[in-house]
């Protein structure tokens, strides 16, 4: 039989797993409802917007809102696409199964976004002596764009939060650290003509596979580059190609191509080494052949982001805290996989991952996370309240 709370945030988040704010739409009427929600248990609720107004952050506090220090409970509240996956059930319709709930963003990250926001009426009821904040994100899976506006709008406040709890699904382990995550589309425009005739033409496409080749030399090359005591898995510094278009037909020589790519740093040293090597490769090699045919060809380099990662600690306020919530006496670990938490670091703010379900369910069909999980999570977020009841 499922406990009361377990199920009470088994039934929110499948509420919040009915918006399907894919990063590409928006997510307003989903942080419309939860800024509601918390606005009614007394919390100081302050939105940020991107350009479009079509995407917001949340950032509420419950305790006193102007007082320094405290603890963040933060999550994203954007999902990956569905389009092309091969799904049991609707998306967007929680399903329970066998102890498991499915549903795009079930882990990633709406489950511990769920269990924070059933708790919150216990924290309301508290006289808490340090403020708990919650913060709820857009477009974390697109660049962490949202993070960067929310954190920009709470400098400018002069308020400083203490500790972050990030949930992102790491099965309630306790996260120290992860790599950096940089984000690109660079795009080739050559000159179209005739596929009879190639040397009269700039085949953008062909040039686009030059780029992509250098960049897979370079992934090799960063392997050797690996810390000796590099904590990640893997090791080294990692490039990967995500998507290649370009041309219109076999016949036509293509002028337009793009390459969308991500590169996920261990240490700065690497991204620099990356960043020289390429550009080197596309002024010195590159474009001078294309435009020895076309002055006017082009190779641009759109930064989606260049997301700091998450730098570990041996020790620190957040893990301490972390670990005292969930009882853990194992050591913090180390993940791939990329967050917001760096920019939480940058802040000044000591920032863990911990939370609900497994990276591996995340972004595939059928997403699921499991009562369990669910429960594990809850159980740490209760454990807050003496944590916000002592003397600052």
């Amino acid at each position: 039989m499922i406990h009361r709370l377990t199920q009470s945030a088994l039934d929110r988040l499948s509420s919040l797993i009915a918006y399907p704010t894919v990063s590409a739409d928006s997510n307003l009427g989903l942080i419309t409802d939860v800024e509601a929600e918390l606005k009614a248990l007394g919390a100081h609720t302050e939105l940020s917007h991107d350009e479009t107004g079509q995407k917001a952050n949340l950032f509420a506090t419950l305790g006193p809102a102007d007082a320094d220090g405290g603890i963040v409970l933060s999550g994203h509240t954007d999902v990956v696409p569905v389009e092309g996956q091969d799904w049991s059930s609707d998306p967007f319709s929680a399903q329970m199964r066998d102890g498991l709930l499915f549903g795009r963003g079930s882990c990633d990250m709406k489950g511990f976004i769920a269990c924070a926001l059933v708790l919150a009426p216990e924290f309301a009821d508290r006289s808490l002596t340090r403020p708990l904040h919650f913060a709820f994100t857009y477009d974390e899976e697109v660049g962490c764009l949202g993070a960067q506006v929310m954190l920009d709008h709470l400098k400018a406040t002069g308020r400083r939060p203490a500790t972050c709890i990030i949930g992102e699904p790491t099965s309630m382990r306790i996260i120290k650290g992860h790599k950096g995550c940089c984000e690109y589309t660079t795009r080739f425009t050559g000159l179209e003509g005739h596929g009879s005739e190639p040397d009269k033409g700039v085949n953008a496409v062909e040039y686009a596979v030059r780029y992509v080749h250098k960049l897979m030399e370079t992934a090799e090359n960063l392997k050797r580059r690996a810390p000796a005591d590099s904590p990640f898995n893997p090791p080294w510094t990692t490039i990967q190609i995500g998507r290649m278009a370009g041309g219109i037909a076999r016949n036509v020589i293509a002028g337009q191509c793009e390459v969308d790519w991500e590169m996920r740093p261990v240490n700065q040293a690497d991204f620099r080494f990356v960043s020289e090597q390429i550009e080197d490769f596309v002024i010195r090699e590159l474009l001078p052949r294309m435009r020895s045919v076309h002055p006017e060809a082009t190779i641009i380099t759109e930064v989606l982001g260049e997301v700091a990662g998450l730098e570990p600690m041996t020790r620190s306020e957040a893990i301490e805290l972390c670990a005292a919530l969930t009882g853990s006496n194992e050591e913090p670990e180390c993940v791939s996989f990329g967050t917001e938490a760096g920019l939480f670091q940058q802040m000044g703010i000591s920032t863990v991952l911990c939370g609900p379900g497994s990276i591996e369910q995340a972004h595939k069909p059928n997403e699921f996370v499991s009562v369990d999980q669910i429960s594990q999570c809850l159980e740490m977020i209760e454990n807050l309240e003496p944590h916000l009841m002592r003397a600052t």
